[in-house]
Order: C-alpha cells, then sequence, then structure tokens
C-alpha cells in the first residue's frame, strides 16, 4: 500500500511539474506576443502626428503605405490619400478582403457588378487605389469638401456619415505616408522571415532580394534616379564595410535638396519601412535618421552619425544621406 500511494504521490508531481511548464510557455508566448518585459515589440506600425498616434498590423501598413504611394505619384493632394484612407478604414479596415456585401470586394469593397473592373482587377491594389483615385479626381471641389461627403460621392454607400468616424486616424496616416511629416514620424517593428535567396549578383549588379525592391520602388513611384550599384557590383565610393560591396543597396537620389524632394524622400523611405517585412528591408537611412528592422518601436528611426569631420559641406550632406534615401535588404 505504501508502494503505490509512493507511485500516484509521483505521477501527482510530474503532472504538475508538465502544467507548471505549460503555463510558462503560454506565459513566455503571451509576453512574446504582446511585447512585454525586456522582449522586443510585438510587429506591427504606428504613425504620430500633431500629438495622435495611430497603429495599424503590418498588412494594414502596407495598404496604407501603397494607397499614400500612388497619391504622390499621381501628383496628388494628401488630402486625397485621407480620403482614400478613410474610405478603406471603413469598407475593409484597410485589408484587401476577398469578399463583401453582395459581390463587394478589396480595400474599397469596390464591385464588379458596378462597373468597378473585374473581379481580378479589383483584389490587385494597384488597380483598385487607382480606380478610386480616377473617381475622386472628378469630382469637383473635393479637396475642400469635409472627407466623409467626398468618399460619399465615390462610393455610394448606404451609410454616407461612416467615413468621418476615421477621418483623424486618415489625415494622420496621409500626413505621415506622404512624406508631409518628417522626421520618423512612421515607424515599424517586423520580423523577417523570408526564404533564403542567392547572393548571386543580376546583370544590373544586385543580389535577387535587392532587385525585387528596385523593380517595386520604380513601379509605385515611377521614374527615380538611382545609384549604389553597377554591373557586375560596386568596389569603391562608399564607406569601409558597406552593403553597397555586397549588392545588397540601393541609392535613390532626391536632387536637389529642397522642400519638395525632402517630402519625396520622406514618403519613399516610409514605403519601404511599411513593405520591410515583405520585402526583407533591414535597413533605412534618409535626412540624417535610420531605420533598422528588428528594434524596439521607440528605437526605430534614431540619429544617424557618420563621421563627418573635416569633411566640406557638399560631401557631409551626401554622408547624412540628406540628397538620397539608402535602403539595403537582408542576406
Amino acid at each position: 500500500m505504501a508502494r503505490s500511494t509512493a507511485r500516484r504521490r509521483g505521477r501527482r508531481g510530474v503532472w504538475v511539474l508538465v502544467l507548471a511548464g505549460l503555463v510558462v510557455v503560454a506565459g513566455a508566448g503571451l509576453v512574446w506576443q504582446l511585447g512585454l518585459g525586456p522582449l522586443p515589440d510585438p510587429e506591427g506600425c504606428t504613425a504620430t502626428v500633431g500629438g495622435r498616434t495611430v497603429t495599424l498590423t503590418t498588412e494594414q501598413a502596407e495598404n496604407a503605405a501603397l494607397i499614400s504611394a500612388i497619391a504622390v505619384q499621381r501628383g496628388l493632394p494628401a488630402r486625397a490619400a485621407s480620403i482614400a484612407l478613410a474610405t478603406a478604414y471603413q469598407e475593409s479596415k484597410i485589408v484587401n478582403l476577398e469578399h463583401g456585401d453582395r459581390d463587394s470586394i478589396g480595400i474599397f469593397q469596390q464591385r464588379p457588378s458596378q462597373g468597378w473592373g473585374t473581379r481580378e482587377q479589383i483584389l490587385d491594389p494597384v488597380y483598385s487605389i487607382n480606380a478610386f483615385y480616377d473617381a475622386l479626381v472628378r469630382i469637383e471641389g473635393y479637396r475642400s469638401m469635409r472627407i466623409t461627403e467626398a468618399a460619399q460621392e465615390v462610393q455610394r454607400s448606404g451609410f454616407p456619415e461612416a467615413y468621418e468616424d476615421h477621418a483623424d486616424d486618415a489625415r494622420v496616416l496621409a500626413s505621415a505616408l506622404t512624406g508631409n511629416s518628417p522626421g520618423g514620424r512612421f515607424t515599424c517593428v517586423v520580423r523577417h522571415s523570408l526564404e533564403e535567396e542567392p547572393d548571386t549578383l543580376d546583370k544590373g549588379g544586385l543580389t535577387g532580394r535587392a532587385a525585387v525592391v528596385r523593380r517595386e520602388l520604380e513601379g509605385v513611384f515611377g521614374d527615380l534616379s538611382l545609384g549604389g550599384f553597377a554591373p557586375g557590383g560596386v568596389r569603391e565610393g562608399h564607406m569601409p564595410g558597406s552593403t553597397h560591396y555586397e549588392g545588397r543597396a540601393i541609392d535613390v537620389f532626391v536632387r536637389p535638396i529642397n522642400r519638395a524632394n525632402k517630402r519625396q524622400g520622406w514618403a519613399m523611405a516610409y514605403y519601404l519601412v511599411a513593405q520591410a517585412g515583405r520585402l526583407g528591408v533591414d535597413h533605412v537611412i534618409f535626412d540624417n535618421r535610420i531605420w533598422s528592422a528588428g528594434r524596439r518601436s521607440e528605437q526605430g528611426w534614431r540619429a544617424y552619425d557618420p563621421d563627418t569631420r573635416g569633411r566640406p559641406p557638399a560631401v557631409r550632406k551626401v554622408l547624412e544621406h540628406r540628397d538620397h534615401v539608402h535602403v539595403d535588404v537582408v542576406d
């Protein structure tokens, strides 16, 4: 009897240890997910303008940045991006949905039956965003309308005032993502989980991952002045250890240095940060600020401190990345 009781006690002790282990694992998972304690912040993005902070998932940030970037590429005002973002918030929570009311689909819940395009076209975010702006710019006086009124003119929703619920957040995102709020007002925490890519350089001198970034930048923002890579690779002209020498970096020039070009530079920098997880972006540098993937949110953008001692002003501006956006990708 004593031996049987001891065995039961032993089994109970084992189960107690197992349950305790499960609690520890679950707690650690929750801490990781919430970004508590010494572990990194959870993945996601924030925009802070005028004391108001908007938080997005990485998926929402990718779409919001694309909405804003297309407005920049088309030469539209930030107001147009605000209207589009408020609409996307209301219609889909800025997610590219494959379903909706009746035949509504996509970021703006556009309907093939209402002439917005085919299902395949509408589910292409670039197509659907341009279709929205095509309709918006035909509205006389949309720049001076309330956001909800302009959105309603495009969407013809059964809830015409609903878009105004998202107007404040949309204005914050549009101000940041169009580059009108510089200096690191938009940041993300991302963790890469990408498939390995060969380090072989393409005919332009870029790795496969960097070449994808180049194609995307040109596809979204149009013709750009690019540098930092060359057929066969570059071997000089950059700091020791630069990722340019590995074909993993691109410079996007925004010369001359002026207010408009600085705005363009920040729009591209923020776009790259928003797409960092998907594209494998590791660092973005612009206007003497640097963003790094994997850092806590409050450290996302920080001062960039190159050694400019004894350098002439023109060289200092280049070293501080005042006239170009630098982006590099993970191995």
